[in-house]
């Protein structure tokens, strides 16, 4: 993000709680300790990728719960903090859409279990699935998460899912 920001003058905008986190990154909470084969092709990824080292985003604009971003498709901030303290959704009601990031995955990237779940990195666990209810109420018919395929089931259904599965 910042090597778009400063070469192509890309503005970076995260929710005002995390600007302190983008612009000095730390290590991610890890909620589950036991890796399965599976996560050795993640962490291969990972490292091969240069997702281990987080470049600070020196300038980031910021919105809050509750705003519509000025951007195409006019989003909506839905603030579901426990992957950390600024995670957001950004649902897109005239496409039927809201994108997830983590406050859900549909791939866990280290055991390889498929279908909506909380993502094994959260900044505080217990957080991230009762943030879970902020998102009772959302229409939309596809979300995108942060890892994982789209799902299209619908958003209640994948909430059901989630919470079937409980905090693991």
């Amino acid at each position: 993000a910042e090597r778009l920001r400063r070469e192509r003058r890309v503005p970076v905008r995260v929710h005002e709680l995390d600007a302190a986190l983008a612009r000095r990154p730390g290590t991610p909470n890890l909620d589950e300790r036991k890796l399965r084969p599976f996560a050795l092709r993640f962490i291969a990824f990972a490292l091969t990728h240069g997702m281990v080292r987080t470049t600070p985003i020196l300038e980031v604009a910021t919105f809050g719960d509750g705003a519509t971003l000025d951007v195409p498709g006019a989003p909506r901030v839905i603030h579901v903090p426990g992957h950390s303290e600024g995670s957001a959704v950004l649902h897109v009601p005239a496409r039927d859409v809201a994108f997830i990031g983590d406050a859900f995955a549909t791939l866990n990237v280290l055991s390889g279990d498929r279908g909506p779940r909380l993502s094994p990195f959260n900044a505080d666990i217990r957080r991230a699935y009762e943030s879970l209810a902020r998102l009772d109420r959302l229409e939309a018919r596809v979300a995108l998460p942060g890892h994982g395929e789209p799902w299209t089931g619908g958003i209640a259904e994948a909430l059901r899912l989630v919470r079937e599965r409980g905090v693991r």
